[in-house]
């Protein structure tokens, strides 16, 4: 019963990381395709580069966290990996993959930004 509790809360939270790791990659995907449009925005209201700069650098700023927060949940991950190994009972946790983690859910195919 207990082994069974222990194994279903790391589950739970292995699920998880992989939800913020995905949802990360997607706001990364999102921002570059809001880049992209902004671009096209300023080029079809011929909105001048001073205009228009605050905004470009706001959302560099953001990319920037967002990458830094990338690497956040790439290194909690790690530590978690790691944790897992000191844990008598979840040594050796196999939820039917031969990955220690569980696989994404669904792929998406990447986009083309320019």
């Amino acid at each position: 019963m207990r082994k069974q509790q222990m194994e279903a809360a790391a589950y739970e939270v292995a699920t998880q990381v992989r939800t913020v790791e995905d949802s990360i990659e997607a706001a990364l995907a999102e921002i570059a395709d809001l880049q992209s449009k902004m671009v096209h925005a300023r080029s079809v209201t011929r909105a001048g580069f001073v205009a228009s700069h605050g905004a470009f650098e706001q959302l560099a700023a953001t990319v920037s966290s967002l990458v830094a927060a990338r690497g956040g949940i790439a290194n909690c991950h790690a530590a978690l990996v790691d944790t897992q190994q000191t844990i008598p009972g979840l040594r050796t946790v196999a939820f039917g993959e031969p990955d220690e983690c569980p696989p994404p859910a669904a792929r998406t195919d990447l986009r083309i930004v320019a």
